[in-house]
């Protein structure tokens, strides 16, 4: 009951906000609702599927409760198909999709070839493709992962930051090592880079490759060129998967067009690829990061009516 509750009852006082009109009272392990039926109905259908959550294993916050509830109401989907799927278990933490938007990102990662994930900051499109990187990897589907991104400068160029050129290129590839010592035993990383079982490099060193059974991952493609992205596009080898992620709304190229986005126009037609949009709603950061985005992207509309 404290986990379908929550600490100082915070996810029932989140379920109440998500039905104004329904009247919840707990009671030892009873819960009563009292409320105009349909939304009695709504609020027992999530209560339903919260307890076999938590019944998985999962440690619900209050803004799964959110999700659950527009899972419910606007996809007439049940939570528990959408949030229970597990990718990856790491240092007993279970990496999940956490929204409808990330369900369909990764099922559609298992039924194509090439995947673009679009979308804002904190929606898990490079966390998530990461992490089917290293399920494929655990079982065998590949023999190989490589992680790529391009060295765009935002504020200080290459030429003048201190050190060697791994220096140089290590701050733009930090997040992916970040997210691998996540996934991964962090003494295993080492040898796994060593061997070439694991590749980071920046999309220069892509050139002239043709990459075979491998799960390769592009990351901030949004600071592509059209030229870049074509070029990397094309390194697909046999028995291997691509996955490009970015947001087109941080562009950081100097001048020019996005590769990014001359990829969406030219290719949305092309069978075996698929481009999954995440929203705001897919923001699994702090609530603030989505009211952020959210506020931006009105900024950005309205500007550009005037």
């Amino acid at each position: 009951m404290l986990s379908l509750l929550g600490t100082n009852d915070k996810l029932l006082k989140t379920l109440e906000n998500a039905f104004p009109k329904v009247e919840v009272l707990a009671r030892g392990n009873k819960l009563t609702f009292s409320g105009p039926t349909a939304d009695v109905e709504r609020a027992k259908n999530l209560i339903e599927e919260m307890i076999l959550l938590i019944s998985d294993g999962q440690q619900l916050a209050p803004q799964d409760v959110t999700r659950s509830a527009k899972i419910i109401d606007e996809a007439n989907l049940r939570p528990t198909d959408v949030l229970s799927q597990s990718i990856l278990s790491s240092r007993g933490k279970s990496i999940r999709p956490k929204t409808l938007g990330q369900k369909l990102y990764v099922d559609s990662i298992d039924q194509n070839t090439i995947v673009f994930g679009v979308g804002p900051a904190g929606t898990g499109k490079t966390y998530l493709a990461m992490a089917k990187a290293v399920q494929a990897l655990q079982r065998k589907e590949v023999s190989r992962i490589i992680l790529t991104r391009p060295a765009v400068e935002a504020g200080e160029r290459l030429g003048f930051l201190p050190g060697t050129l791994n220096d140089k290129i290590d701050p733009y590839l930090r997040p992916l090592f970040d997210a691998l010592h996540e996934m991964l035993d962090p003494e295993s990383v080492p040898k796994l880079l060593a061997s070439g079982t694991i590749e980071v490099a920046p999309l220069a060193y892509m050139r002239g490759r043709t990459l075979n059974d491998a799960f390769i991952i592009l990351d901030e493609a949004q600071n592509t060129t059209p030229e870049q992205m074509k070029m990397f596009l094309t390194r697909l080898g046999f028995n291997s998967k691509m996955v490009v992620t970015g947001d087109v709304t941080q562009i950081d190229l100097p001048n020019g067009t996005s590769g990014l986005r001359t990829a969406l126009e030219v290719l949305g037609e092309v069978d075996d690829m698929s481009v999954s949009f995440l929203t705001s709603d897919d923001v699994v950061r702090h609530s603030l990061v989505a009211k952020i985005i959210d506020a931006y992207t009105k900024f950005e509309e309205a500007k550009g009516r005037k």
